[in-house]
């Protein structure tokens, strides 16, 4: 099994992340406990901010994409790291604002923005919305109207690439409810009408081709066709694009299976999208725009692990092996979603070699209530740690309550130092909100 270079197995036979012994941190923190590597996230941001430094002399923005994971903490780390962050709800854009992020270097995104995030977004300042109907654009240009100013804003467009990746996070191919497509015109017309109005700075265009994405030359595809796109629209409506996002989407390791790429390895991405851009603007006589990406899973995804206790273990002979842990599809959901694929080892026994597949269930009312799936694992006993790996994207930020489970808290290591970063949820937290009318008291 692949290990990042934060994780290893110190002298006591035990899992450590960020200098932090697994085990220690489960008496400290129990379980189920989400951790995070802040060395590691740290490491990611730096290598997208100094490829643009090196190799666009600059004229780039990293966009750090909320949805993978979102609290207070992560917008802290990216503020210090002097990244921007896009965002795609008023939930995320006030947890944002919470925590001192600057607005100006936000990005507020989503397929149906409703009127009063629109209002929420202009109000605070945020520096860019990205428009993806035409409704948007009325609706942002009636509140910039309103407060007297005009608001920077790109149009997501559809390039028709088609990443190899799981059908639901693709979002660029031909039937997608995202963005405007270029292959039948709607593109440019949205353009000709987000640059009639008086409020509205057009400033360019974002794509995003998909999540969990390995292959590099998806994304030169995407960047020459998001080129070609810039320079017919220089040619109908005299207009060139100052700024391009290209999205995010870059592929992290979850089992052997996948490619483990490391911090020059994502920075290879970028400078393949960088001299695409570069040799079309060259090709077509145009100015280089300002570039942006929006890095998340490959940001936390592979700075994050998940871990829980065995408890109940149940064989059926000649067919399976389930082991049970104390979380499940509440706080771990992608295997219910999307069949994702999980590496996991025994913590507390980490030297030890796998010699069995099995199945780790939760806890859940629900039989498709798996993590993982033909997991090899030592022969596991109740009692023991279970460590996930790859859990930093997508888990805390989709978990819900269900069956009234807990939401698991968060901690963030360094140097083997561990912190909340998300407090634990207590019962008075599952009931806040519900109410008893008195007609039924």
């Amino acid at each position: 099994m692949h290990f990042r270079d934060t994780l290893k197995i110190n002298g006591k036979g035990h899992l450590e992340i960020g200098g932090a012994d697994c085990v220690d941190l489960v008496w400290e923190f129990g379980t189920p406990l989400y951790v995070l590597d802040e060395a590691h996230i740290r490491n990611m941001m730096r290598a997208y901010r100094n490829t643009f430094l090196e190799e666009y002399n600059g004229n780039g923005t990293v966009y750090y994409a909320s949805k993978v994971f979102c609290c207070k903490a992560i917008y802290a780390i990216a503020a210090q790291e002097g990244i921007g962050a896009d965002v795609v709800s008023a939930g995320e854009l006030y947890t944002a604002l919470q925590a001192g992020f600057p607005a100006e270097q936000l990005c507020f995104h989503g397929n149906n923005k409703l009127p009063r995030e629109i209002s929420y977004a202009l109000a605070n300042g945020v520096g860019t919305l990205v428009i993806d109907a035409y409704r948007e654009a009325d609706l942002i240009d009636a509140e910039a109207e309103k407060l007297g100013r005009v608001q920077n804003v790109l149009i997501r467009i559809n390039p028709g690439v088609e990443a190899h990746t799981h059908a639901y996070v693709q979002t660029a191919t031909t039937d997608s409810k995202f963005g405007f497509s270029v292959s039948d015109g709607s593109a440019e017309k949205i353009a000709a009408y987000v640059l009639s109005k008086k409020n509205l700075r057009l400033k360019g265009f974002h794509c995003h081709i998909g999540s969990q994405i390995f292959e590099k030359e998806s994304f030169v595809i995407a960047a020459e066709k998001l080129m070609d796109f810039v320079f017919a629209l220089k040619q109908s409506l005299k207009y060139e694009a100052e700024t391009l996002n290209l999205g995010g989407g870059f592929g992290i390791w979850y089992t052997d299976d996948d490619a483990k790429i490391g911090c020059e390895g994502y920075s290879g991405y970028l400078r393949a999208i960088i001299g695409t851009v570069k040799r079309k603007c060259c090709e077509y006589g145009l100015r280089l725009p300002h570039l942006c990406v929006e890095p998340g899973r490959s940001i936390v995804g592979e700075a994050g692990i998940t871990l829980y206790t065995v408890g109940a273990i149940k064989e059926i002979p000649a067919i399976r092996k389930y082991v049970a842990v104390d979380g499940g599809m509440f706080e771990s959901p992608r295997y219910a979603l999307y069949q994702s694929k999980y590496s996991a080892l025994i913590a507390n026994r980490a030297d030890e070699a796998p010699c069995e597949k099995v199945s780790i269930a939760g806890k859940c009312c629900e039989s498709g209530d798996l993590i993982g799936v033909n997991i090899n694992l030592p022969k596991a006993e109740t009692g023991d740690i279970l460590a996930v790996f790859s859990t930093g994207a997508y888990h805390y930020s989709m978990a819900s309550n269900y069956n009234r489970n807990f939401v698991p808290p968060v901690v963030l290591v360094k140097d083997g130092k561990a912190d909340y970063i998300v407090k634990p949820q207590t019962f008075e937290d599952l009931v806040r909100n519900d109410v008893i009318p008195d007609r039924l008291k």
